[in-house]
């Protein structure tokens, strides 16, 4: 049952899909904008195998990316009714050497009437997104002699056109590989860099993405570095987790890049031009985040600063300078989506947070337990629709109007 909390959400504009890893535009906004009262209704929820990976939407179709025994299945699930549509599976042996969950962890993306995926030991996958037919696989680790992560393959691909582009970690130069998204083949590889568990991006005609080593732009097309800049913790048990953020729309005449990472690393903001990267700023003391990618709105950066496992802090930040506007200490870990000008925070406890996207203060406009913990996968954000899913459980929710 849901608590009678008092919320501030409605849909301003009537559909929006959520087809791949941090939405529409790979940033975490939600074009909808939830602005007036409303409560979180649940419309159904259904048992799941295990997994991080977050629901993708698109069409009226929610694809869900899980394991069920010794498989990695993907479903294809009516977004309004939770009937299930169709399935695809195949078999895995992954192993998760720290005891976590043993289920894949990147998130699928829909493009091109397919559906991508990748799975916690490496499998790169094509399918139909209408009858979920399987187009073709790549086994990444024994293709590219991918050595075995911490916590296994968690990158979510990235797809312009007709090239799907992933940080494989690969020998002999497939550190990043574009693959044909009709076919699997390979188009071009490039850099010696090792995977990490942040999701690429794009800029333009570029592609933008945070590897073990640190910051790489490369053109899409071609595959040639743009940028490189070396970003990663002394420690060799370190991970970079969380997604750049392209940025164009503050009083600078050219994009800036948001990177950020835990484990004694930091955050620098990276300004790119005609000349190379000039650092507008670093600090390991202003938004460290240590897998949720952090949100922009009107040149200020709201996200999770600190470790998980040691209580994090939930900050807003000055884009340009790194300074700290406010912080809530203490706060947890969890994922933060914008909306408008609201932010919902999705916690690792099961509980949804609205707040004002303010750099003023932290000022809470409703709040709601949804599932049980533990809640690590992103929300997806569609139709007026909230998906959500933890351990065990996907939810779908409607945000009506008083």
């Amino acid at each position: 049952m849901l608590p009678s909390a008092v919320w501030l959400l409605s849909l301003l504009v009537a559909s929006q899909d959520w087809p791949q890893h941090l939405g529409p535009t790979r940033d975490g906004v939600y074009a909808g904008g939830l602005v007036s009262k409303a409560a979180p209704h649940l419309v159904w929820k259904m048992d799941v195998g295990q997994g991080f990976s977050a629901p993708v939407v698109k069409g009226g179709r929610l694809i869900l990316f899980h394991r069920v025994d010794n498989r990695e299945r993907v479903d294809a699930i009516d977004a309004k009714t939770g009937e299930l549509l169709w399935s695809s599976d195949y078999a895995t042996a992954y192993r998760d050497d720290f005891g976590f969950d043993e289920g894949p962890r990147a998130t699928p993306t829909i493009a091109g009437g397919r559906v991508f995926t990748f799975g916690a030991q490496g499998i790169l996958q094509a399918l139909d997104f209408e009858t979920g037919k399987k187009i073709w696989s790549v086994d990444t680790r024994a293709r590219f002699g991918v050595r075995k992560g911490w916590f296994g393959a968690a990158s979510s691909s990235l797809v312009v056109e007709d090239k799907l582009l992933h940080n494989v970690g690969g020998r002999d130069g497939a550190g990043i590989v574009a693959f044909d998204t009709a076919t699997g083949k390979v188009l071009w590889q490039a850099t010696d860099d090792e995977v990490s568990y942040s999701s690429p991006t794009r800029t333009g005609s570029d592609s933008v993405f945070f590897t073990k080593s640190g910051l790489v732009v490369l053109d899409i097309d071609s595959g040639a570095v743009r940028y490189e800049k070396r970003w990663r913790s002394r420690s060799n048990a370190s991970v970079n987790g969380a997604t750049p953020l392209v940025i164009g729309d503050i009083d600078i005449d050219v994009d800036v890049v948001f990177i950020s990472a835990s484990y004694g690393t930091g955050a620098s903001v990276l300004k790119m031009s005609a000349e190379g990267l000039e650092e507008l700023w670093s600090s390991d003391d202003a938004l460290s985040n240590h897998y949720a990618t952090a949100v922009h709105r009107d040149g200020v950066l709201y996200g999770f600063h600190g470790r998980q496992e040691y209580g994090q802090a939930f900050r807003a930040i000055d884009l340009t300078s790194g300074k700290v506007h406010w912080s809530v200490d203490r706060f947890m870990a969890g994922t933060v989506t914008l909306s408008g000008d609201r932010l919902v925070i999705l916690r690792e406890s099961g509980e949804l947070v609205i707040a004002e996207a303010s750099p003023e203060a932290f000022r809470v406009l409703g709040r709601a337990e949804l599932l049980p913990a533990v809640v690590r996968a992103y929300p997806a954000l569609a139709d007026g629709h909230l998906y959500v899913r933890n351990e065990r459980t996907l939810a779908c929710f409607k945000l009506e109007k008083n």
